[in-house]
C-alpha cells in the first residue's frame, strides 16, 4: 500500500474515502504539515495502491497500514472512518486517539431497530444502486457519487468541481475496490463497539451532509466514551475541501487537549 509521508511533528494518519486517495486532503495538509507528520494513505485499489494485493476489508487493510505507519492517532472520512474505527477499536495501544470527519459506526439506516439512530442514514438500496452503476456506467456512476458528496455544501460548486478534478488524479481506482468498498459502507455496523471503545475521539460532522448525517454522528458520540461532537457549519460531505481552516483548527484542538 503506497503511503505518502508529509510535514514535521507528531505523526497523524489520514484515510481517504470511497474512490478517492490521500491527494484529495490537499487543503488539510496545507494547514497541517508545519504542525504535524502527515501518513497519508491510499487505499488498496485506489490511487498509487492501485495495483496493492491488499483486500479492501477492514482486518487486512488496518493490519497492512500498522505495518507502514508509527503509533499515531487516525482521522479517517466517510468510508475511511471504518478502518480508523476498527483500529482503534482492535488496538488502542497502536492508535492512541481517532477522528471521525462526517463517517459513522454504520452508513447505512436499521429501520427495523427500535430508537432514533436506527432511522438515520442512508438507505443500503442506494449502495446497491450504485454498485449496479458501475456495472452499467462506470464514470457516470462515480459522477453522481461525487455530485451526492458536494449536495448541501454552501459551496457546492467549488466542492463538486474539486472532487470531480481530484477523483482521478492518481488514476482510475479498481472496478473490484469500488464494489468492495461500496460492500463495507452497506453492510459494516461498527456500533457494538462504540461503548467499549477506550481511546479520546472526535465525531466531526457537516451540517449539511446528506450521506451521514450531522444528528446521526452526534448520536454515536453519545455512546461512546469520551467521544467529542462537533459541527462545521455549512459543510456538506466534505468540510475539509470547503471549511479546511474549522477542520484543522478542530483537529489541532482535539490532539493538543
Amino acid at each position: 500500500m503506497h503511503v505518502e509521508v508529509v510535514g514535521r511533528g507528531p505523526p497523524l494518519v489520514l484515510l481517504h474515502g470511497w474512490a478517492m486517495h490521500g491527494g484529495v486532503f490537499a487543503p488539510l495538509v496545507a494547514r497541517l504539515r508545519d504542525v504535524h507528520t502527515l501518513h497519508l494513505v491510499d487505499l488498496p485499489g485506489h490511487g498509487l495502491s492501485h495495483d496493492s494485493a491488499v483486500p479492501l476489508a477492514l482486518e487486512p487493510c488496518v493490519e497492512a497500514i500498522l505495518a507502514q505507519v508509527p503509533v499515531a492517532p487516525w482521522c479517517g472520512w466517510s468510508l475511511g472512518g471504518m478502518f480508523t474505527l476498527h483500529a482503534a477499536s482492535t488496538r488502542p495501544h497502536c492508535v492512541p486517539r481517532l477522528a471521525l470527519l462526517c463517517a459513522n459506526a454504520s452508513f447505512v439506516r436499521h429501520d427495523d431497530e427500535p430508537g432514533e439512530a436506527a432511522h438515520l442514514g442512508v438507505s443500503a438500496d442506494i449502495f446497491r444502486d450504485f454498485a449496479q452503476g458501475l456495472r452499467e456506467d462506470y464514470r457516470g456512476t462515480l459522477d453522481r457519487f461525487v455530485a451526492l458528496e458536494a449536495f448541501g455544501s454552501d459551496h457546492q460548486g467549488d466542492e463538486l468541481r474539486t472532487l470531480r478534478r481530484d477523483l482521478f488524479a492518481r488514476g482510475e481506482p479498481t472496478a473490484l475496490a469500488l464494489a468492495d468498498g461500496l460492500q463495507l459502507l452497506r453492510s459494516v455496523d461498527l456500533r457494538p463497539a462504540l461503548p467499549g471503545l477506550r481511546v479520546p475521539s472526535l465525531w466531526l460532522a457537516g451540517r449539511r451532509d446528506r450521506l451521514v448525517p450531522a444528528r446521526a454522528m452526534r448520536l454515536a458520540a453519545e455512546h461512546t466514551p469520551a467521544a467529542r461532537f462537533e459541527v462545521i457549519e455549512h459543510a456538506g460531505h466534505a468540510p475539509f475541501l470547503t471549511h479546511a481552516d474549522a477542520v484543522a483548527a478542530r483537529l489541532l484542538d482535539f490532539l493538543a487537549a
